[in-house]
């Protein structure tokens, strides 16, 4: 195990920047596709379901803002941790960096109960307010309460992989993953097809996944081959100890969680301009925009380690290299997926529903609601900068600045001005996201990229 440490470490410091990044990178940008599969296989199956697949999907999107609210808790924790126990490595203090994961292992165990008793419980208002009708509730409902049984599974899976891929081991981080996707590829047709359960059986299919997830990232951070280990020991919430995870975590956590908020304020403002229909458009919309998102945050996560143990080591050019290689791929691969949805969101919509009414209403609206999304790698790639470098701040302020500050009142403010009401909701997204990668942009190169210049 020591030998193994030293080795992937060795790697973290002196292995040329390029290879490191993609070796690095490559995996979990490998597993944050698998796990795109792993979110919207569910979304695809149900919405193929005969007769009732428009409704079934549109009901689903209803419930997204509960699951990704479930997954920024994770955020909080895992992102937050893995960052601070990746820079204690690099100032050789092992130990503490095994506290922290002992810290964050308690923490993501509190977190589940709460979250499952709530969703649970409240289940039906949470789901109305959130733009559910009278037609959507029932599908809705059944897929929450299934799910929200499997909020443990999804907070140690989640939460826990980042301490892996920090460490160096990002093949075993994608492994992760894909034994999840896997499972839940062969389980959604099985029990929602086969043994008829709808709706239901995605939920199963997606909790029983998550849970051999979850068995196998406990089995790995309890063995002999990882670095860091959960001991014990280290299995007490210490208040000193996870005051700075939290707060570093606090940028992804709010990323997340304000898509919840997102969700809820773009279903409820097309429920009520665009109806039911509009609601569906707006599930394959965020669909894609995840698959923006995921490989965009595998190539950040694969820059993660190197940026905060070389900036823990005072090695900064090295630094500097992971950042820029990471912000060119991220523009990349940015420009590629607007591309996709300006020239075939007709394709990119049939892949989750046949309803040619919801085919018609996502093509036309995904070209406007992702007119920006060329220059999105450059939010992602600075504001995760700021996270591996351990500057929460700056990194709660990006987070809040998109979605709190601009996006969320534009989704209530442009109607006014537009008499196509959900033409308008739709720009909201566009608009906010050019004043937002403008802002970051300019924040990162004043202050974070003088920063490491002074310092070297």
């Amino acid at each position: 195990m020591e030998q193994n440490s030293q080795s992937n470490q060795n790697k973290l410091a002196v292995m040329p920047v390029g290879k490191l990044l993609l070796s690095l990178a490559a995996p979990a940008i490998a597993a944050q596709i698998v796990n795109l599969l792993y979110n919207m296989v569910d979304r695809i199956y149900i919405g193929h379901i005969p007769g009732t697949g428009a409704l079934a999907l549109t009901g689903l999107g209803v419930t997204l803002p509960v699951i990704t609210l479930i997954a920024a808790f994770a955020a909080l924790v895992g992102f937050g941790g893995a960052p601070r126990a990746s820079i204690a490595m690099g100032k050789g203090d092992y130990d503490g960096a095994e506290k922290i994961l002992g810290n964050c292992v308690v923490t993501l165990c509190i977190f589940s109960v709460i979250l499952t008793v709530i969703f649970y419980a409240f289940a039906e208002p949470i789901l109305y307010a959130f733009g559910a009708s009278e037609d959507t509730i029932g599908y809705a409902v059944d897929y929450m309460r299934i799910y929200v049984l499997g909020t443990l599974f999804v907070q140690i899976t989640t939460g826990l992989n980042t301490f892996i891929t920090a460490q160096g081991f990002a093949s075993t981080g994608m492994k992760t993953v894909l034994i999840g996707a896997g499972l839940n590829l062969v389980l959604d047709p099985v029990f929602i097809f086969g043994l008829g359960m709808g709706v239901k059986g995605a939920a199963l299919a997606t909790i029983l996944s998550q849970a051999v997830s979850a068995v196998w990232v406990i089995c790995f951070l309890s063995g002999k081959k990882t670095t860091l280990r959960i001991r014990v020991a280290n299995l007490r919430l210490s208040p000193r100890i996870m005051a700075p995870v939290l707060a570093l975590g606090v940028s992804p956590f709010i990323m997340q969680a304000t898509e919840s908020l997102l969700s809820v304020c773009f279903n409820t403002s097309l429920q009520k301009f665009g109806g039911d229909v509009a609601v569906g458009a707006m599930t394959i919309l965020s669909s894609v925009m995840q698959a923006a998102m995921l490989p965009l945050q595998g190539m950040t996560q694969g820059m993660q380690p190197i940026v905060s143990f070389n900036y823990g080591a005072n090695n900064l050019p090295r630094v500097k290299k992971a950042f820029l290689l990471t912000l060119g791929c991220c523009l990349a691969y940015s420009f590629l997926l607007w591309g996709a949805a300006m020239l075939f969101p007709q394709w990119l919509a049939r892949i989750f529903t046949t309803d040619q009414s919801t085919i018609e209403y996502s093509t036309w609206a995904m070209r406007i609601y992702m007119a920006a999304a060329c220059i999105f790698g450059a939010q992602l790639a600075c504001q995760q900068t700021f996270v591996a470098l351990g500057k929460a701040v700056h990194s709660l302020f990006l987070a809040v600045l998109r979605k709190v500050i601009l996006l969320i009142p534009m989704i209530y403010i442009l109607p006014n001005f537009f008499s196509n009401k959900v033409f308008a909701v739709f720009l909201a997204e566009p608009v906010s996201d050019t004043i937002a990668v403008c802002t970051t942009v300019t924040l990162f190169f004043a202050t974070a990229w003088r920063l490491i210049n002074k310092k070297e």
